[in-house]
């Protein structure tokens, strides 16, 4: 925290806690990915991200993980697992006809999951959850016409989920 009235983040701590802020949520979807390939547990996946992967070097691969915000991490993880069958329905509205949430990427199915985890049971501004996890799109599918999609299913789900912030 800096001296400035107590609670006010220099440029350099917002970037920093912004930074942890979307590694946890790309995590998240990485984290259930792989629960819903590997038919893992959430307590499984959750103890390896945390124990081997998130803000962990790996020397054999000259390469460092993004530190992020474990405990949203964690809360976006358990959002899917408490609230997946609310989160699918919402999904399944804000897709196209006969194109039901089991029919579409397993990537972008995860992704839906973290994003209507926020939108059920957080009180992250939906605009901001939307922005967040289109640029995590943007990460999966550089080409483009996904992030679009994911665009548009969001702002279906944030209105269904939270239509008092439209």
């Amino acid at each position: 925290m800096s001296g400035q009235g107590g609670n006010r983040l220099s440029p350099e701590e917002k970037a920093a806690r912004q930074a942890r802020t979307a590694a946890a949520r790309l995590y998240a979807v990485q984290a259930l990915f792989q629960m819903e390939a590997g038919g893992q547990s959430a307590d499984r996946v959750l103890a390896e991200f945390s124990q081997w992967r998130i803000g962990r070097t790996d020397e054999d691969a000259d390469m460092v993980s993004a530190e992020a915000d474990e405990d949203l991490f964690r809360r976006v993880v358990d959002g899917v697992v408490n609230w997946q069958s609310k989160i699918d329905q919402m999904t399944d509205r804000g897709l196209v006809a006969k194109w039901p949430i089991a029919r579409i990427d397993p990537v972008l199915r995860a992704l839906f999951r973290a994003a209507g985890a926020e939108l059920v049971a957080s009180s992250v501004p939906p605009k901001v959850v939307i922005t967040e996890y289109v640029r995590i799109a943007q990460s999966f599918f550089p080409e483009g016409r996904e992030s679009k999609f994911v665009n548009a299913v969001l702002d279906h789900m944030a209105r269904e989920a939270r239509p008092e912030a439209f």
